[in-house]
């Protein structure tokens, strides 16, 4: 008996060795507006912009033919909510439930103007949540 208890407590750790070891890292690198107005700085190199922002969804230029990146984030967040109470007699039972849901859009535009040397001049942006 005592060494079947050790078999499956033996299973048991190798199984859990065997499904926590491969935990996957997801970073997440999102664009916020904090981003924005801690790292973006005038004289910036639109490398350095592109590494820490990634790729814009726009580029155009202005009249002096100078590059323009827009980025336009859009976001939509939705919560399901439910609760459901339970109550039970030896012959009767009765189940009743309740569920709402709840969404939020949040848009972020960033808009970084760069010099005819590549380096950022100016940028804005403009945050909404509703």
């Amino acid at each position: 008996m005592k060494r079947t208890w050790i078999a499956v407590g033996l299973c048991l750790s190798v199984a859990a060795v065997g499904c926590g070891g491969g935990k996957a890292e997801i970073k997440e690198d999102r664009l916020t507006v904090g981003k924005v107005q801690g790292e973006i700085k005038v004289g910036m190199p639109a490398s350095q912009v592109a590494e820490l922002l990634g790729s814009p969804n726009i580029v155009t230029t202005d009249e002096k033919r100078r590059e323009v990146w827009i980025y336009d984030k859009v976001s939509t967040d939705r919560v399901d909510a439910s609760s459901s109470s339970y109550a039970g007699l030896i012959i009767l039972g009765a189940r009743s439930s309740d569920s709402s849901s709840s969404q939020r859009q949040r848009t972020l535009t960033i808009i970084i103007k760069y010099d005819e040397e590549k380096k950022v001049r100016d940028f804005a942006y403009n945050y909404t949540q509703f």
